[in-house]
């Protein structure tokens, strides 16, 4: 479903909600109070009733004026005999009408016994509360029925003279007509309301979407233009702001991003041609080896082998750094101090001359064993390089910080700030084998860790590089620093 339905569903849905509340309580309420009126009207019958009674106690048995006033017999109706209710009810024509009277009256005496106007059959009912009322003679209660079709309110009370309680039934058919014909006023008000609702909201989803489907083109152009450089603009609301630059944002890290790669691709052409050339050449050579000394078929045959290392190197750190500075989907707990170790002694077997002085911790980090294990190598085989024959090399590991010195010329000032570039190489590195992506591998790695790489030169000399593959992860036992040569 469209945002733009979405919104004229949820206006609808919402008026739609209001409006059924707002009909529910208006219906009960409007139910409530003609219920109350009706309710009333009974009281002032029954009070008329028990004022007639009152005033006709002392002359009861002269005058029956005052119970034939009543359908019920009036005061004396308990008391006199033969006017019991009798006849067989039914849902004749003449017993609905006679319910509908207002009001109709029955009186229910002591012993349970029912009364009506001229022996008419009673047709009201009579709970346990009213037989209740008539034993005791007082209180007083409402209750509906329904009689042969004909909805009442029925009004109890107890008579103030003789012992009994009477029955006062007023017709509901106003008052359910009334709510009958509010009832469908409100279905027509809500469907209505929801109709208007849905065309306010399609409205207003076209008003408020209008600015999206704008950024919308806005971005299809943008992405779409030769002119790569061309951006955004900033303006509108500010959630429309907000939006636009962030997008200019991921325009601008997408636009470094392939910048960076094509750097990368024409960096790693450039120096493939070298050792390429130096190969295709010494290999020409090799094909006329027949002619040559065999000192010289020996040391043009080392040539080719160191050229082909040479190349093999190149082309797996720039598919190293090709990668991107994000660490491989192989994360787990990487012991950083064994790490030193393996790459300590593959320096000493390259280089056994060499003194390397060790102040190593126990020290464990999350990454890529792969890229951690990379980037140590680079950081002591730069030393080594730097470094000659007797020389140390101190390798420290402390609090998850790995610093590598070495005594040899260190950089050149101009050089600190590029020492980590790719393919930088310093005037006095260009006569070395090498080709400048090493310290590059180990500044993205840490990167990649959430870490730092940083390169000073010591003040008696030589280069100190540090480097930091994020927080180290607490050990469990103490082990104590280990230090060898």
């Amino acid at each position: 479903m469209s945002l733009r339905r979405r919104i004229m569903a949820a206006a609808a849905l919402a008026v739609a909600g209001v409006a059924v509340m707002l009909a529910v309580a208006g219906y009960l309420s409007t139910r409530s109070e003609l219920t109350r009126q009706i309710r009333q009207e009974l009281r002032q019958r029954s009070l008329q009733f028990i004022n007639s009674a009152s005033g006709g106690h002392s002359s009861r048995n002269t005058s029956g004026a005052s119970d034939r006033a009543w359908p019920g017999g009036g005061p004396s109706a308990c008391t006199s005999p033969g006017r019991s209710a009798g006849g067989s009810s039914g849902s004749s024509p003449a017993s609905r009408a006679l319910v509908a009277e207002n009001p109709y009256f029955v009186s229910v005496c002591r012993g349970g016994r029912l009364v009506t106007a001229a022996g008419e059959t009673p047709m009201l009912p009579v709970p346990a509360g009213v037989r209740e009322i008539a034993r005791v003679g007082r209180g007083s209660l409402y209750f509906p029925a329904a009689v042969h079709g004909v909805d009442v309110e029925v009004y109890a009370f107890a008579d103030p003279v003789d012992a009994k309680a009477n029955e006062l039934a007023l017709s509901l058919a106003p008052v359910n007509s009334a709510l009958h014909a509010l009832l469908m006023t409100y279905l027509w008000l809500i469907g209505v309301g929801v109709v208007v609702a849905g065309l306010a909201g399609l409205l207003i989803s076209r008003s408020a979407l209008a600015p999206i489907r704008r950024f919308s083109a806005d971005t299809e152009r943008v992405t779409r233009s030769p002119d790569r450089r061309r951006r955004l603009e900033e303006s509108g609301a500010e959630e429309l702001r907000r939006l636009a630059s962030s997008f200019n944002h991921t325009l601008d890290a997408l636009e470094r991003s392939l910048e960076s790669q094509r750097h990368l691709i024409a960096d790693a052409s450039h120096e493939l041609r070298t050792p390429m050339a130096a190969l295709r050449s010494n290999i020409q050579i090799f094909l006329d080896a027949d002619r040559l000394p065999a000192e010289d078929r020996r040391e043009l045959q080392h040539a080719i082998l160191a050229e082909l290392d040479e190349l093999a190197t190149l082309v797996s750190d720039v598919l190293q750094l090709a990668r991107g500075s994000m660490p491989t989907d192989r994360v787990e707990a990487v012991e950083l101090h064994e790490v030193v170790y393996e790459a300590v002694d593959r320096a000493h077997r390259r280089a056994p001359a060499l003194e390397l002085d060790l102040d190593v911790e126990p020290t464990v980090v999350v990454g890529s064993p792969e890229l951690v294990g990379r980037a140590v190598s680079n950081l002591i085989d730069n030393a080594r390089t730097w470094s000659g024959d007797g020389e140390t090399i101190e390798i420290t590991l402390r609090d998850g910080l790995l610093t590598v010195r070495d005594h040899g010329p260190g950089f050149a000032e101009d050089d600190l700030g590029r020492v980590f570039d790719r393919f930088y190489r310093s005037d006095h590195a260009r006569r070395l084998p090498g080709s400048g992506l090493g310290l590059a591998i180990v500044r993205q790695a840490a990167e990649a860790h959430g870490g730092f790489a940083t390169a000073v030169n010591a003040p008696d000399g030589g280069a100190i590089l540090r480097v930091s593959f994020g927080p180290p992860v607490p050990t469990a036992p103490d082990v104590a620093p280990v230090g060898r040569a």
